[in-house]
């Protein structure tokens, strides 16, 4: 199972990491930490030797109730800092986390190698297309409505079926259009209460018959620190614990704000699948 950033061929077989950079105010855990090019870069430093295969840059906070950000606004966020990272590190995989097809093709135009849209194309219907002409991978989150009304749109028939037909659909609209590498994203916090986030990591397993790569977002989020009665500072150990669900259930990559702690976890599965395997 693979997937071509740039003429390199990256093998999902093995679980790989992601690691978070948000250059927005407003992230529920890092907003605002990364506002110069030294804090940037020494950031990126950190990750690309924790192990990082990728690293995903946002400039528009897509947390519950995340203030709207105007499209000429993300763009001078984000622009200039994907030139720095690549002027710094000319061989980092850059994963852009947009859901807008202008702000992915300046950034594809760059030098950006991976799109991540956590409204898989249903927020600006020239995703799709600007993907395809870039023939990069794309990462297709599930999510309803927006950042700003998600929180209240979590009623679903049934949960995981739901989800298995919303990405169908989108598959299918994807390879219409000529994109050959698709990753899912299930989509933990986004339109969906903390009961139904336990579901879907618990029922994770379900969305490998999709046949694509599986990246699961569980970093420091809600899901976690409300349930031990805590904070996103205070939510490592849990974020941790649920790595390890996750990559027991089949997720391919990791999306994490604390790349070390999640190489760990990627370290400690290869360990134990390879004990299984030689029984």
């Amino acid at each position: 199972m693979t997937i071509n950033c740039k003429g390199q061929l990256i093998d999902l077989g093995v679980p790989k990491v992601m690691g978070i950079l948000n250059l927005t105010p407003d992230s529920f855990y890092d907003g605002g930490k990364y506002k110069n090019a030294y804090t940037i870069l020494k950031q990126m430093e950190k990750m690309l030797s924790d192990g990082a295969t990728f690293i995903d840059l946002g400039a528009y906070s897509s947390r519950p109730g995340a203030q709207y950000v105007p499209e000429d606004e993300e763009l001078h966020r984000i622009l200039p800092i994907v030139n720095l990272i690549l002027k710094e590190f000319p061989n980092a995989v850059l994963s852009i986390d947009t859901f807008r097809s202008r702000v992915a093709k300046k950034c594809l135009e760059v030098g950006a190698a991976v799109i991540n849209d956590i409204s898989a194309g249903n927020l600006d219907s020239n995703m799709f297309e600007v993907v395809a002409q870039y023939q990069v991978p794309y990462i297709m989150m599930h999510m309803k409505g927006t950042p700003q009304n998600m929180k209240d749109l979590t009623d679903y028939d049934n949960l995981i079926k739901d989800l298995l037909f919303y990405f169908s659909e989108r598959i299918a609209l994807a390879r219409q259009k000529k994109i050959n590498d698709i990753i899912i994203d299930p989509g933990f916090g986004f339109a969906k209460t903390t009961p139904q986030n336990f579901q879907l990591l618990e029922h994770l397993a379900l969305f490998k018959t999709l046949r694509l790569p599986l990246l699961v977002g569980l970093s420091r989020k809600s899901m976690i620190y409300k349930t031990l009665n805590n904070t996103s500072k205070e939510a490592l150990n849990g974020t941790t614990a649920l790595h390890m669900v996750a990559l027991q259930n089949g997720a391919n990559i990791l999306r994490a704000h604390d790349v070390k702690e999640a190489m760990e976890c990627v370290h400690l599965f290869k360990a134990l699948t390879q004990c299984s395997i030689s029984i």
